[in-house]
């Protein structure tokens, strides 16, 4: 059987492919750039992680704040990050409501009875207290951590650094709010629960 030959179709195709219009340049759409860092994100993989764990999180920007000071502090332990649970902040809302008329440092679980890892921070009136300052306040207590004895520093507080990089935790939520005589009370839920007695953070 005689084969035909291919030239008059290649032709046909080329002169399709030259005819075709060239296909415009692709554009960002007009709202991607509202998605530029924040001022505060000078570590972009760690903005990029909680960007992304932070599904939403543009309806209160002090969600991927929270978020993403959390993660910082997890990066430099070499953690994976955490995700921002819509129930925790949640859960963390209602007990920083409580606190509004006393802005006392109260946990919301009794000692003992921890069903989340909870940290709880207040700064003073007049100060203007953002999530990296409560995040910062207890990320520094990495340094009365000792790894090889897993304790604190004599006379020292270190759990809030250790729930904060727990291996095994994987969400947070977090709020702050303004209390009635001044100063700010902030508090971050964490699931599963860190500071777990005879084990170590990571």
């Amino acid at each position: 059987m005689k084969k035909k030959p291919l030239v008059a179709p290649l032709l046909l195709c080329c002169s399709l492919l030259c005819l075709a219009p060239a296909a415009a340049p692709r554009r960002l759409p007009l709202h991607a750039h509202a998605h530029l860092p924040p001022p505060y994100a000078r570590n972009a993989t760690a903005y990029a992680a909680s960007a992304a764990l932070c599904p939403g999180c543009e309806a209160w920007a002090d969600a991927l704040e929270f978020l993403y000071y959390h993660n910082l502090v997890r990066l430099a332990s070499l953690e994976p990050p955490l995700a921002w649970s819509p129930r925790l902040a949640s859960y963390a809302r209602w007990w920083a409501a409580q606190r509004r008329g006393d802005c006392a440092l109260r946990h919301s679980f009794p000692d003992g009875q921890f069903a989340l890892g909870e940290n709880v921070f207040w700064g003073g009136p007049g100060g203007a207290w953002r999530p990296r300052d409560a995040v910062a306040d207890w990320a520094a207590e990495g340094t009365d951590y000792s790894y090889a004895d897993n304790a604190c520093a004599p006379g020292r507080e270190c759990g809030h650094y250790t729930q904060i990089v727990w291996r095994r935790t994987t969400a947070v939520g977090c709020a702050r709010v303004a209390c009635d005589g001044g100063g700010v009370f902030i508090t971050c839920n964490y699931y599963p629960p860190g500071n777990v007695v005879g084990e170590r953070p990571y």
